[in-house]
């Protein structure tokens, strides 16, 4: 980002201005400007360039770190910790008075990672660098941001020349092997973790990655050997009982049930390990028949896990209402011939849960598609126009401009995702169903399919399932029931206000009816019937999601009624679904 002048229409422009006439009211004001945006790296350039005009820091950065200061080093512990209010009551002031010490612009960019703040984060730590370019620890943070917004290319530029200064450091090591991991280098990939363990064999949690990436490459006996070997360094490792439970594959004998009741009776876990290991027994007992003991694991550890996180079912509830209210006919008449003519995206959409693995996996199987996983760019794009009810007014007020350049960026983003040459992707991120209005408008050449699985033995199996990328309604069967209910009433509307833009596809259906589904799927698509699409199991593709053993068989009925065992505890999940269930896989009419 330039350095020398903010956007237009930024309050911050009228101090860059004054910053030569009088640098010192400059500052006063850009410190005022801090107090209400305490996260914008271009207001602590500014900072820093008034600061410079008033013969204040010296040139070239400075070159501080957290031990140099009590009060950083108890923001770095408060951000570490979780408590966020507070690293803030620390780092607002102390960046306030020094906008250039580097190792504060770090910790206030692990905050804003920590609030889901990454474009300002990436700001911030592109600050630390410009003040310091060998500041190895802010260009980490980078890497590790590019990562986890799937920019890898942008994540292994800058870790190539910092493994090459510390070629034994494991942490680096790790983060490469992931980073190359989600760009689709496999076998690289496990190269990296097994160097770092080579390195340090004692890492419980390197090891627990390595055994995930070994299940991704279908190396089912070695990815569980690897967890295995996390727990044999951890015994209270929760989230490797719980990955090693998750294989599916994997039954649990007597000693390992011993050993997790022990971890969980022994009073020193914390409730992240507590929640792993309630869910691990559960589906061992799950997997015996032991439904009683079953459900009251899975029950204990979504307790656990749902005290813990913040979610309020009616926030969305009352962005449907809206959405409907807003989202009309006349709206999508108005707004048509803009967004981006490209017709390569295929959104699949639903419930977590519904079957869009195996959808995508058959599509996959279709010379002309290619599979790529759960997209963050619409998701990305859609945060930037805002959230809630001032998201669904932003994107009904679009300008043809706006439309056209927002099409063309998620077109240009997904290509990094791309390894084929074929003509069609597959971006099964579930919960683009709320953002089909803004595909129509940014994408209108889009195919759009909306996979739906019975409400209990989708919601059921929701419950049982921990998604590391977050579906925060998915540990109570009431917030459950409602974002059920609310994703039908959403997906009624756009059947109604764009008849034929979405294609429905019943899990059921798919599995006791597979080729005439396939054909009319494709159908739809455009595409010309292709048998491999049958044999879909055969498909040699890296599969990221919790079905990733499942679409590596034929089709099967084994998952549909997997939920009636345990009916008699569904009662929460029922009531919330309220007319849903009574209508399924039709929609209530009102």
């Amino acid at each position: 980002m330039p350095a020398d002048r903010p956007p237009e229409n930024d309050p911050l422009r009228a101090c860059a201005e004054l910053l030569a006439r009088d640098p010192g009211t400059a500052a006063e004001r850009i410190r005022d400007y801090l107090k209400k945006d305490p996260l914008s790296a271009d207001a602590y350039r500014l900072l820093i360039r008034a600061a410079e005009a008033r013969g204040m820091v010296a040139s070239g950065g400075i070159t501080s770190r957290v031990g140099s200061d009590a009060r950083l080093l108890q923001a770095a512990q408060a951000i570490d910790a979780g408590d966020l209010e507070a690293a803030e009551i620390i780092l607002r002031p102390y960046l306030r008075q020094q906008p250039s010490d580097v190792t504060a612009l770090r910790l206030l960019a692990g905050f804003a990672i920590r609030l889901d703040y990454e474009r300002e984060a990436e700001s911030l730590l592109g600050l630390a660098l410009e003040l310091e370019p060998d500041f190895d620890g802010a260009t980490f943070d980078l890497a590790a941001l590019h990562y986890r917004r799937n920019r890898t290319d942008e994540a292994l530029a800058l870790l190539q020349p910092l493994l090459a200064k510390h070629p034994s450091n494991v942490e680096l090591m790790n983060l490469h092997a992931g980073v190359l991991a989600r760009a689709g280098r496999m076998d690289e990939a496990a190269g990296s973790y097994e160097q770092s363990m080579r390195h340090d064999p004692d890492q419980p949690r390197a090891w627990l990655h390595y055994g995930g990436l070994l299940r991704t490459m279908d190396r089912t006996q070695d990815s569980a050997a690897a967890i295995r070997r996390a727990i044999a360094l951890r015994p209270s490792f929760g989230e490797a009982w719980w990955s090693l439970a998750d294989l599916k594959t994997v039954g649990f004998d007597s000693n390992d049930l011993a050993a997790m009741d022990a971890a969980l009776n022994s009073g020193t876990i914390g409730d992240v390990d507590r929640f792993y290991i309630h869910l691990a027994l559960g589906r061992a007992y799950e997997d015996t028949g032991k439904c009683e003991a079953a459900f009251g694991h899975y029950a204990a550890g979504n307790r656990l896990h749902r005290q813990a996180i913040d979610y309020d079912a009616g926030e969305l509830t009352d962005f449907v209402r809206h959405a409907i209210e807003v989202f009309t006919p006349d709206l999508f008449a108005a707004r048509g011939g803009h967004g981006s003519p490209a017709p390569d995206p295929i959104f699949i959409v639903g419930m977590p849960r519904s079957g869009s693995t195996l959808v995508e996996q058959i599509l996959a199987s279709h010379p002309l598609v290619e599979g790529t996983m759960e997209l963050p760019d619409m998701l990305e794009l859609a945060r930037e126009l805002g959230t809630g009810r001032d998201y669904v007014d932003a994107v009904a007020k679009l300008e043809p401009a706006a439309r056209d350049a927002l099409g063309g960026r998620y077109i240009d983003g997904t290509r990094r995702y791309r390894k084929s040459a074929r003509p069609y992707f597959v971006d099964k991120m579930p919960n683009n169903w709320m953002h089909v209005p803004l595909i129509q408008l940014i994408l209108p050449k889009a195919r759009i399919i909306d996979v739906r699985r019975h409400p209990l033995a989708c919601g059921w199996s929701n419950f049982k399932q921990h998604f590391l990328g977050g579906h925060p309604f998915s540990y109570d069967l009431g917030d459950i029931g409602r974002y059920y209910a609310d994703y039908v009433a959403f997906m009624r509307h756009v059947d109604a206000v764009l008849p034929g833009r979405v294609h429905r596809l019943i899990y059921e259906d798919l599995v006791t009816s597979p080729e005439a589904e396939i054909r009319r799927l494709l159908a739809f698509l455009d595409l010309p019937f292709d048998e491999a699409c049958l044999a879909f199991h055969a498909t040699d593709r890296v599969v990221r999601s919790a079905s990733a053993q499942q679409v590596r068989r034929p089709l099967n009925s084994e998952g549909m009624e997997g939920w009636k065992p345990f009916e008699p505890w569904l009662g929460p999940l029922k009531e919330s679904l309220g007319a849903v269930l009574d209508c399924y896989p039709q929609p209530p009419s009102n």
